[in-house]
């Protein structure tokens, strides 16, 4: 853990300008969105396209020159994919010399925690953990580091998945994977927590709250009982698969709880703004 609380800069690009009092561009807070983020959308533009191009991708942030080093401290983002694909190939076009050299690219991460029932549906809302970096793709080529990537990525799934799979990967499975390091240039986060929030008028309205029931469901993930495949020949699951299963699922749905509960800071967020 760094000595001090490590933040991104500020960028005109990177600020969160709406309800700002929710952000945060503390490195541990956006670095354990991320993480703990399954789906991770990750946007970059294509040459000859009027769009620009968006896919949902799995990574994790991690150092391979640090391996121990945690979510606060300054990390890289990893992502794998097929290795002819299209980000791929342009982070391989775009790999060069300099500061900035590598694909830009922006990755978004997003968890639902709640959902918040006011009494208008203008106030209604979700408590939610919301992230977004910035940075420079560019491919793995150290088949060291790229290997940690893999089960940097693999463990990040499940946790202690990769020691207990078939591994080292063979040359095929090499081949046909390319792992991207994103350099990250800036992050934000934003985080919406609590209980419903609602106008004056309408909080001294007897007959609205005698007639409208206000407050939150949770929403968590949860990982359901296990299906073996048509070839398993383990007898019942395994501990460390029990475990994590038990393990995620009462940590989802604490967090889930927790942030209906929690408390927002006087003057963080006016009444009815979400």
């Amino acid at each position: 853990m760094p000595s001090v609380n490590l933040e991104y800069p500020t960028q005109p690009y990177s600020k969160v300008n709406r309800y700002g009092s929710r952000a945060s561009y503390a490195l541990e807070t956006i670095h354990q969105i991320v993480n703990t983020c399954p789906i991770l959308h990750v946007s970059f533009t294509v040459p000859n396209s009027p769009f620009p191009m968006i896919l949902p991708m799995i990574g994790q942030m991690g150092s391979f020159a640090r391996p121990s080093a945690d979510t606060g401290d300054v990390l890289e983002l990893y992502l794998h994919g097929y290795v002819s694909s299209r980000i791929m190939n342009l982070s391989r076009k775009a790999d060069g010399e300099g500061e900035e050299h590598g694909l830009p690219i922006c990755v978004a991460a997003t968890h639902l925690d709640g959902l918040v029932l006011s009494l208008t549906p203008n106030s209604h809302s979700y408590n939610y953990r919301s992230a977004a970096l910035f940075g420079y793709a560019t491919l793995v080529t150290d088949v060291e580091e790229k290997l940690y990537a893999m089960r940097l990525i693999t463990d990040s799934v499940v946790r202690d998945r990769y020691r207990h799979t078939r591994v080292p990967p063979n040359a095929a499975e090499m081949q046909s994977t390319s792992v991207l390091r994103v350099r990250i240039t800036a992050g934000s986060a934003k985080i919406r927590s609590g209980l419903p929030k609602d106008d004056r008028g309408d909080m001294e309205n007897q007959e609205v709250l005698d007639r409208v029931w206000t407050g939150v469901f949770p929403v968590h993930y949860t990982i359901g009982e296990p299906v073996p495949g048509p070839y398993n020949r383990v007898k019942g699951l395994p501990g460390y698969l029990d475990e994590f299963r038990t393990g995620f699922n009462e940590d989802s749905r604490d967090g889930a709880v927790q942030a209906a509960m929690t408390v927002e800071e006087e003057g963080k967020a006016k009444v009815g703004d979400d």
